[in-house]
């Protein structure tokens, strides 16, 4: 019988045999998130966030030419944000305002308003999404949040250390963090334009700084599909503690 059993565990382990190194695993990938979220401010403070606002200027490419912009972002959970966004193109001041409230969601561009549909919501929901979580980080250890161990890679000449982070939906991106300071540096992901077009976005962050007690990266970097994209300098970030509902109302 004690051979017949022992036989069994060699089989048992033969089947799965890296039962224990995925528990080893799932334990480190908690400890970087750990790590960050103390990094940024601790799970307390991130956990009381209600809502938040900054400033952001800025170039983004549009063919072969970079458009100077100015935005402000305002967001309040993960289903509703507001982006005001005012930019100069070859000398035609342009102004456009996007708007995500749960389910519904506009974009205003000059005088004409038009709702978003199912795709430009799902699109604009993940988008805001990936904007927010590198700042708050406390979502990550939400139930259906899955983290896996994604390596180690250099980013600007330091090791982070990198998660593979899937969600209920299950699309997943790919989050790095300094291995010294345990800050967020690097995000990548798949994402889509309001055009629909997807392609793969990196995003860089540094130049952290403090706000109220909260780490905020004040220096934004992005490529799309390889090449530059966007360098963003964000200014005047702010804890709200309670957002005006008419922030998300449909623009008039």
């Amino acid at each position: 019988m004690k051979r017949f059993l022992g036989a069994m565990l060699v089989v048992l382990f033969v089947l799965n045999p890296l039962g224990s190194v995925r528990a080893a695993d799932d334990e480190k990938a908690r400890a970087i998130l750990d790590k960050a979220i103390k990094a940024v401010g601790g799970a307390e403070k991130l956990g009381a966030i209600k809502g938040f606002t900054w400033k952001t200027k800025g170039k983004i490419s549009v063919g072969d030419n970079f458009i100077e912009f100015t935005a402000i972002t305002t967001v309040q959970d993960l289903e509703h944000s507001r982006s005001e966004i005012e930019s100069d193109f070859m000398g035609n001041k342009m102004k456009s305002v996007t708007i995500l409230a749960g389910d519904k969601g506009w974009r205003k561009f000059g005088e004409m308003v038009v709702e978003l549909n199912k795709d430009q919501l799902a699109s604009g929901k993940r988008g805001a999404y990936l904007q927010t979580v590198p700042a708050i980080l406390v979502q990550l250890k939400d139930k259906g949040i899955k983290l896996d161990l994604a390596g180690v890679e250099m980013v600007a000449a330091r090791p982070a250390a990198a998660l593979k982070i899937t969600g209920p939906d299950g699309k997943d991106f790919q989050l790095s963090f300094d291995q010294e300071s345990g800050l967020p540096v690097k995000l990548v992901a798949k994402v889509t334009q309001p055009m629909m077009e997807e392609f793969l976005m990196e995003t860089t962050f540094s130049e952290y700084k403090d706000f109220n007690g909260i780490k905020k990266a004040t220096k934004l970097e992005s490529k799309r599909d390889g090449k530059k994209f966007i360098d963003l300098e964000i200014s005047d970030f702010r804890l709200i503690e309670k957002v005006d509902p008419k922030s998300f109302a449909e623009p008039e």
